[in-house]
């Protein structure tokens, strides 16, 4: 099997001269990129970054992400990306648990940086200007060397993902060379890629979906567009100029491109394939984009950072909600809720938790120094995946919600937990429950449903919440003040119940924000 350092090494002597990434005015054909992936690894040597070192970065989707991303594929290095909003304690934890050597970070991540007290004693390489004795990316890259060749097998540690549990607690998934490179064969099979493709390469690289956009490319020839920070005016300028021809994206930024103004003015004709991950996409959604793009291909994505593929439908209009069958690299089943092995499997129509085999090419081994985790979710040769879902009569999966309650609100991980502990903070706050309650746009938004003490408004909550340092996307998007939080005889949070709308809300007060 190849490692990925091989694997873009046969890319470039397939297609030297085809064009492979685009950033602005930053274009560069697989050779020619090639060159700043080689002098990278050459300044990865003299600042003494060794194989198996973890390199943190909080970057957002700059040709410099995919370019160290690479550069680490050849060296042995473990590239290890995190959120690029994450705050200073957030980039503590990160550096803290993977081990990292070394951190890069940019104009946006710089204060969060600066903060951290470990990146302090770490090599510190800056994107943006000069950073006291930070190196400098565009002095790595600069110099000309030898052409990088690969130093590790296809069994050496390639990348590693953060993922939340059902905790706020986030888990490190390792995954190896040959699992990147079989899930990005299988990504270009089942989105049925051709030669020369082009794709939007908005994902985060610190997601699942970035990662594969950027390999599955490579395999093909194709052009990896990158577009830092999603802004609907500037993805549909990069749609007609760089001639787009898949995108790969979550409803949420679908939601927002056909509902923007400039969309019916757009030549959009270019694209030909659509595919979505990272949640479900309402039926209303599925149909209007079908409408707007009459695309050759609509695919329902359905994974994990852990196993990249569960289960594929090439066919997302033709049945909304279901989530297909099994990809090719893979196996998925339902088991009975807290079925305690795999052989406990639902009935048809029973709702379960969905599991799948950890033999997958695909799959990860293991989470990072987290033994409990892994037992928890590796038993019996399969991965219990924490997701409820069903398998209708036709054997076609459908996707239900999480088993910890976890809100996926614009492709993003929620944890209630987190947002309640914030809030619970407040002298005026008595009990909090968390939700992801159903919405076009963002696929669920995060709603607290608070019992006051004291008098309080949306306002002031909303507030409180940013001074505490909660990320933009985690702040509750709606908040609904109630008589009394429901909650079982043993004080357990029915949060279903509040997501049923079986709750009284105060009367006469301010209910909620939008």
């Amino acid at each position: 099997m190849f490692d990925l350092g091989t694997s873009f090494i046969a890319s470039v002597e397939r297609d030297p001269e085809a064009l492979a990434i685009v950033d602005r005015d930053i274009r560069l054909t697989y050779r020619q990129w090639y060159a700043r992936v080689s002098a990278l690894v050459a300044a990865f040597d003299s600042a003494g970054l060794r194989a198996g070192d973890h390199l943190v970065t909080v970057l957002q989707n700059r040709w410099e992400a995919a370019t160290l991303h690479w550069a680490c594929q050849f060296a042995g290095i473990v590239i290890t990306p995190i959120n690029w909003r994450a705050k200073a304690e957030e980039v503590d934890f990160y550096l803290e648990n993977s081990e990292a050597r070394a951190i890069v970070y940019q104009d946006i991540s710089v204060a969060a940086v600066g903060q951290s007290k470990r990146a302090r004693r770490l090599c510190r390489i800056t994107l943006d200007g000069s950073d006291g004795d930070a190196l400098r990316f565009s002095d790595m890259v600069a110099a000309n060397g030898h052409e990088a060749e690969p130093r590790v097998s296809s069994d050496a540690w390639s990348v590693m993902l953060y993922t939340s549990g059902t905790t706020s607690r986030p888990k490190g998934v390792p995954r190896r060379h040959r699992a990147e490179r079989h899930a990005a064969i299988a990504h270009v099979a089942q989105n049925m890629y051709g030669s020369g493709e082009r794709t939007l390469g908005v994902m985060p690289l610190y997601h699942t979906m970035g990662v594969r956009s950027l390999l599955s490319m490579s395999l093909i020839g194709g052009l990896f567009v990158c577009l830092p920070r999603y802004d609907t005016t500037r993805a549909l300028a990069l749609i007609t100029r760089e001639k787009i021809s898949n995108l790969y994206l979550v409803p949420t930024l679908y939601h927002d491109l056909v509902h923007s103004d400039a969309f019916g003015a757009t030549d959009v004709s270019s694209v030909r394939k659509l595919g979505f991950a990272g949640a479900p996409m309402s039926d209303g959604l599925l149909r209007k984009l079908n409408e707007a793009f009459r695309p050759d291909m609509f695919v329902n994505h359905y994974g994990s950072s852990e196993i990249y593929t569960f289960t594929i439908d090439q066919k997302a209009e033709a049945k909304p909600g279901s989530a297909g069958r099994s990809g090719i690299n893979q196996w998925v089943r339902v088991a009975k809720l807290n079925a305690t092995i795999p052989t406990e499997i639902a009935e048809v129509g029973e709702e379960g938790e969905i599991i799948a085999l950890a033999s997958s090419d695909e799959a990860f081994e293991g989470y990072w120094r987290r033994p409990e985790s892994t037992a928890k979710a590796l038993r019996d040769g399969w991965y219990f995946t924490g997701d409820t879902g069903f398998v209708d009569k036709d054997g076609d999966l459908f996707v239900t919600g999480r088993v910890d309650d976890m809100i996926v609100t614009g492709g993003e991980n929620v944890s209630p937990v987190e947002i309640e502990s914030c809030l619970s903070l407040h002298p005026a706050v008595l009990e909090v429950a968390v939700v992801g309650l159903p919405d076009e746009r963002w696929g669920k938004i995060v709603a607290a449903f608070i019992k006051r003490g004291a008098l309080v408004d949306a306002t002031e909550l909303n507030q409180f919440c940013q001074d505490s340092g909660l990320a933009n996307f985690k702040r509750p998007r709606r908040f609904v003040f109630v008589e009394d939080v429901p909650k079982s005889p043993v004080g357990k949070l029915l949060r279903r119940q509040l997501v049923a709308g079986d709750y009284t809300e105060e009367r006469g007060l301010p209910a909620k924000q939008s």
